[in-house]
């Protein structure tokens, strides 16, 4: 054990937060031996990309091992080493397959939510708190490019991560918006099917991860967060369609944050249910809900002094007792990784919105258009422009500046939805997005200039390749290494019919393996990012790192 482990064990050996989970449990020495010891990376793969089991045969060669209770789409592995401690080559390909969205660096037990919503192809989900976007991503993985995951955040300096993160992933689906989630209006009107609730919480499961938890955590922590849990899970449940499903997940071990949150919930809305957790992850070794806890002052310790709202004591009701402990509590030393909390709610299907009678109907010159950075559906022209110029038609492209972006159906139809406000007296109509306010819509795929096509996104090459009649031309496996390998080679040295082309262009082996976006001019130059060609160049077995980026 190095000296800074040894720090760490006296410091959560004298801990507040020890002194807490001996009052939420008798073994609390068991869980304190399973929750200092740094954590061993964990990553999932994503299915949406054609190559998948070429990274999990890589993940094998590493001696990474599938996390067996993953009952998600994909998989997911844990690897062989501490988080951040790949060497050498692992090193270079596990970041290249992160940053071209291969694969997603995620906590394991963080990875529980998304397989508890359980989302299908086709739903509108909803990712209330959604930074830094691990879960936005394993819901579109279980989307399969169709239905949305709306991923919303509020915090300014977290929007950009998520974006990021996103479009790293390469799916579709999501739509990025930025409100408070307390207040995020109701848009669709008719709600979402799924929505997830990861709220913000103290940490207090995540000490093999952050162990600055050790020295920072106090009760106080958790009964300040639990009035904005409550908000944020009530405008969750409003925002669901009936017989939709509501996961509120935190990571935290405080009954504070957690079962006195599900408890007060049940309590308002008797048209929802808990659904038994631990049958929808039955793998996940786990503990039912608590029904009882005692409060605590900042030393941990049990106190009578505290002043504490009432929906954080233990539940009186014998009904709302019998449904706590179908809450799932994940312990590390259950588990051996970190710890999670998990409740699933379920909201009756016989639920009837109250209605409600609208007083004003806003006409188009009465509304403020959408703000000039939403994404907007491409017009006629443009469409006609794409066709002729790659020999693709599709419903769902949105621009964006000079950017083109390519989302779904129901994205689309989210727009063209007529939508209220002021609880529903309001009538606006559809065909924007307002109130939303949407920062970034599913895949970049294409680049304008003067409005023609400057040439397709090097994320969205792969995706797009079967779509598109024109545009790109089929090359030998040798062109195909010579340009990964680095070389620029003139145009008419590849083909006579090339040397014709200029501007971005996409170059299929023959045997439809691979595919490049290139820039013609001159030369032939790749356009893709130096992680893209270290992967391609890994996957066929040439050098991964030039002696040029040495």
């Amino acid at each position: 054990m190095s000296l800074d482990e040894r720090s760490w064990e006296t410091i959560a050996s004298e801990s507040v937060l020890l002194n807490a989970v001996s009052n939420w449990r008798d073994d609390s020495d068991k869980w304190l031996s399973h929750s200092i010891e740094r954590l061993s990376e964990t990553v999932r793969v994503n299915p949406l990309r054609d190559d998948k089991e070429w990274v999990e045969n890589w993940l094998e060669e590493i001696d990474a091992k599938k996390i067996n209770w993953f009952t998600g789409v994909g998989s997911a592995w844990t690897l062989p080493f501490e988080r951040g401690k790949a060497e050498g080559d692992v090193k270079v390909i596990l970041s290249a397959l992160h940053e071209t969205g291969r694969l997603t660096r995620q906590e394991a037990v963080s990875m529980i939510p998304a397989i508890a919503l359980d989302a299908q192809p086709g739903d509108l989900v909803l990712d209330m708190c959604a930074s830094p976007g691990s879960k936005t991503t394993q819901i579109a993985e279980h989307l399969n490019e169709k239905g949305i995951v709306m991923a919303n955040e509020v915090v300014n300096s977290r929007i950009n991560t998520l974006v990021a993160n996103t479009k790293r992933h390469g799916a579709i689906t999501p739509i990025i918006v930025h409100h408070d989630g307390r207040f995020i209006p109701k848009v669709p009107q008719t709600g979402f099917d799924k929505v997830l609730v990861d709220a913000p919480c103290t940490g207090s499961a995540t000490t093999r991860k952050n162990p600055d938890v050790w020295n920072k955590w106090l009760p106080s922590g958790g009964r300040a967060l639990h009035k904005l849990q409550l908000e944020l899970l009530t405008r969750a449940i409003n925002l669901t369609k009936p017989g939709g499903r509501i996961v509120y997940s935190t990571c935290s071990l405080d009954p504070i944050e957690n079962e006195a949150v599900v408890a007060e919930i049940l309590r308002k809305f008797d048209y929802l249910s808990l659904i038994p957790t631990s049958k929808l992850i039955d793998k996940v070794p786990g503990r039912e809900g608590i029904t009882k806890w005692p409060n605590l002052d900042d030393k941990g310790s049990i106190s009578d002094q505290e002043q504490v709202d009432s929906s954080m004591y233990p539940p009186s009701e014998n009904e709302i007792k019998k449904q706590l402990p179908k809450c799932l509590r994940i312990w590390n030393d259950d588990v051996d990784a970190g710890g999670f909390f998990v409740a699933v709610f379920s909201k009756s299907s016989n639920y009837e919105e109250k209605e409600i009678d609208i007083d004003r109907v806003l006409n188009e010159d009465q509304i403020k258009p959408d703000e000039i950075g939403f994404p907007q559906p491409i017009d006629s022209a443009t469409s006609e422009m794409i066709e002729e110029n790659l020999g693709w038609k599709q419903e769902n492209l949105w621009k964006r500046g000079k950017n083109i972006l390519w989302s779904t159906t129901e994205a689309k139809e989210i727009w063209k939805s007529d939508r209220s406000k002021r609880s529903g007296r309001t009538f606006i109509p559809g065909n924007r997005w307002r109130p939303l306010r949407v920062i970034h819509l599913g895949l970049l795929t294409l680049k304008l200039q003067e409005n023609k096509v400057e040439r397709i996104v090097g994320r969205a090459a792969t995706k797009i390749v079967p779509e598109i009649g024109l545009g790109k031309s089929e090359v030998s496996s040798q062109v195909i290494d010579e340009l990964l390998m680095g070389k620029e080679p003139p145009a008419y040295e590849i083909s006579l019919e090339l040397n014709k082309i200029r501007g971005g262009h996409i170059l299929v082996e023959e045997n439809q393996d691979t595919c490049l976006p290139v820039w013609i001019g001159g030369r032939v130059s790749l356009m893709i990012s130096e992680q893209e060609r270290r992967i391609s160049r890994a996957k066929r077995k040439l050098p991964i790192i030039l002696d040029e980026e040495e």
